[in-house]
């Protein structure tokens, strides 16, 4: 994947994610604090700061003030890594489609083959939009649902509603499986009637009700 046009901050957060994935970096590891890591990765403290932030928004390390980042999550990592080279190919193939528009020495063929390369990778929140309704609940710092995993919930049983995406910082996981947790923060996307919005809202935000 040739990333060299892309955001410093995505490449290094795609980089260190890959790597905690694969396992050079086991659940506990202390990482260098991050003006250690900006040295090493040879990138300004606010762009390692940025790929952090990614990593730390989905849980895949800790940042804990003076002392360094911590690794969270081997498995946050590798959906991490997977979500951060969709965007990555996304941005590839929106740069071929600006390039062919600005040299305009393209043929019709090669246009309309980026055209439909980048039309079939849109992201979740422009394509989903279209086809479902666009419910979603924003769980609270003091829920009781936070830390539960989807399956330990039965949110289908107690809601009638069915999750198929949960948002978290910068980062929408699509379809998440059973063992997905949810954190403080995160907004809930799901389908269903529009009667059983006040039933998720209830489920997830008891406190709040």
């Amino acid at each position: 994947m040739s990333a060299d046009t892309f955001p410093q901050y995505i490449r290094i957060a795609y980089f260190l994610a890959s790597r905690i994935a694969e396992g050079d970096f086991p659940i506990g590891k202390r990482l260098s604090g991050r003006s250690k890591l900006s040295s090493e990765y040879q990138v300004s403290p606010e762009t390692m700061r940025r790929a952090l932030q990614i990593l730390a928004d989905m849980k895949v390390v800790e940042v804990k003030g003076q002392s360094g980042v911590y690794v969270l999550s081997t498995d946050n990592a590798r959906r991490c890594a997977e979500n951060l080279e969709e965007q990555l190919d996304r941005r590839e193939k929106a740069a071929k489609l600006r390039h062919l528009l600005e040299e305009h020495d393209e043929t019709g063929r090669r246009i309309l083959e980026v055209c439909t390369e980048v039309l079939e990778s849109e992201t979740f929140s422009t394509v989903a939009e279209q086809r479902l309704p666009n419910y979603q609940v924003r769980i609270s710092e003091d829920s009781d649902k936070i830390g539960r995993s989807l399956a330990s919930l039965q949110f289908w049983q107690a809601t009638g509603a069915t999750i198929v995406a949960i948002r978290r910082g910068y980062n929408t996981m699509i379809s998440p499986g059973p063992h997905a947790e949810l954190y403080g923060g995160d907004y809930v996307i799901f389908v269903g009637a529009p009667d059983v919005v006040d039933k998720v809202k209830a489920f997830l935000n008891p406190e709040d009700c």
